[in-house]
């Protein structure tokens, strides 16, 4: 792909949706766009605004936390995955208070509590903390949301 077209589609692609340098990379490599091509629109994309690993954290944290519920320690793994840099993860996950991540993740056992509440309470209490885990939770809110749920008698929330 020629150059100039390749720097216009991903421009346009970046202002459609937040894009971090890593995916976009990986794209431009797809598209049959020569490396040092790529290393050049990326540089000139950057320059302009167009990306911003930074904004990019911050958008991907609240859009995951927010509709999958994903908690800090997934959202971390896949932010240090795309490359991005740790004081940037940091900062995009204390948008959200460790409140905010625990009321969260006691609406999600409290959830899936009605699948296992019939199970014997030692495998149900496993079976919500490996749910925890997948979700992103880290093991120690994730005890204690668990022992909170399975000693709450009031689910309706």
């Amino acid at each position: 792909m020629e150059t100039s077209k390749a720097l216009n589609r991903a421009a346009a692609l970046c202002s459609r949706s937040e894009q971090c340098e890593s995916d976009l990379r990986a794209k431009l490599t797809r598209w049959g766009v020569d490396a040092t091509d790529v290393d050049t629109i990326i540089a000139r994309l950057r320059r302009d605004g167009f990306i911003d690993d930074a904004r990019y954290a911050r958008a991907f944290v609240h859009d995951k936390f927010l509709y999958n519920q994903w908690g800090p320690v997934k959202l971390a793994a896949i932010l240090r995955q795309k490359g991005i840099a740790a004081e940037a993860t940091a900062e995009a996950l204390e948008q959200f208070s460790p409140q905010d991540y625990r009321d969260t993740l006691v609406k999600l056992l409290r959830t899936k509590w009605r699948d296992v509440s019939g199970r014997v309470p030692r495998l149900a209490r496993a079976a919500l903390l490996r749910f925890a885990a997948g979700r992103g939770f880290d093991a120690g809110m994730a005890y204690r949301a668990v022992a909170e749920v399975m000693n709450c008698d009031d689910f309706d929330d």
